[in-house]
């Protein structure tokens, strides 16, 4: 309960600071004001018109990616498990390029071509894992391939069309610049929906993290839940990165710090990662467009050069171990 309330206080303040700093600075008061009552000034239309729509956008992708995270490690039993290095998110990405590149009048897929490369993604790396089943090691090992494979193609398919990349460009690297209620309206059903379906899943994940023969014993159908489990955390990731582009390293971040706070039960895991997730982002947010003003500085960068350490203090902690 600590946990949950002192993560919930921190994403407060990543949002209250979400809302007050930038180019231009907005005293504490002068927000609230703006959020509770309908003036015409200059606080109003930035809070209302840029930042809210921002915040809440970064809110939404924390949750999904931190979920998603977090089912993944559960599932393959391995803390560096994420969408963005086992290649869940390298498919929707390699999806909504094809979208804003060859495609770019039907942007309004873009969403569900990012779900859609993100599951077929998820199913070649099931399949090339499946030897009469598809264990943990065997679905990472397959992952970081197709991973691998997919980052080349994307690669690939922007050099074939150089004099578009640079639209693709701030996308690719993770921002939520720009980003307004139409973003935050377009993924909050997507998100919604994953929690939904995230409850009924708590359950199997937490008898899967107990080893599969542990979880046949109590009764669980081993590949069906794992493989639900993927969908939906395929569901969730490829919705945010339709939104914001590759931002990762929140779902390896996040879980596997909260994991050391609260153990390994979902039912309170799953809660705090999902508000550590918003609150990280949030807070990379306000920091990626404030440290280095002018400069509108990418959220998934900065994530990062934050992330890819602690990925790398994971790893050596793992082989010491």
């Amino acid at each position: 309960m600590v946990v949950l309330m002192g993560s919930s206080s921190l994403l407060l303040l990543a949002v209250l600071s979400g809302l007050m700093f930038g180019a231009i600075q907005i005293p504490a008061y002068d927000v609230w004001t703006a959020l509770t009552t309908t003036t015409d000034t200059e606080a109003y239309q930035i809070v209302w018109n840029l930042r809210l729509p921002r915040v809440l956008t970064g809110v939404l992708v924390g949750v999904c990616l931190a979920v998603a995270g977090a089912f993944l490690q559960g599932i393959f039993r391995n803390p560096l498990a994420d969408p963005g290095i086992i290649g869940v998110s390298s498919g929707g990405g390699l999806a909504a390029v094809v979208i804003m590149i060859l495609y770019p009048a039907q942007i309004a897929f873009l969403p569900l071509a990012s779900f859609l490369g993100a599951l077929t993604a998820a199913a070649v790396i099931y399949l090339l894992a499946w030897k009469g089943g598809a264990s943990p090691v065997r679905l990472i090992l397959a992952g970081v391939a197709v991973n691998s494979l997919l980052g080349a193609a994307m690669t690939a398919l922007m050099i074939l069309n150089s004099e578009k990349v640079q639209s693709v460009l701030p996308w690719m690297s993770g921002s939520l610049n720009g980003r307004s209620w139409p973003h935050f309206d377009t993924l909050l059903p997507y998100t919604l929906i994953g929690l939904v379906a995230s409850l009924f899943l708590v359950k199997h994940v937490n008898l899967l993290v107990l080893g599969d023969d542990a979880a046949k014993v109590l009764g669980t159908r081993v590949e069906r839940s794992r493989l639900l489990i993927i969908v939906v955390s395929t569901f969730l990731a490829g919705a945010a990165i339709s939104q914001v582009g590759m931002v990762g390293f929140v779902g390896l971040v996040v879980p596997h710090i909260v994991r050391l706070l609260v153990g390994g039960n979902y039912k309170m895991l799953l809660p705090i990662s999902a508000i550590g997730g918003a609150a990280l982002v949030v807070a990379a947010d306000t920091a990626a467009r404030t440290w280095f003003d002018p400069i509108e500085f990418p959220v998934g960068i900065l994530l990062a050069l934050f992330g890819a350490p602690f990925f790398l203090y994971l790893l050596r902690k793992g082989l010491r171990g």
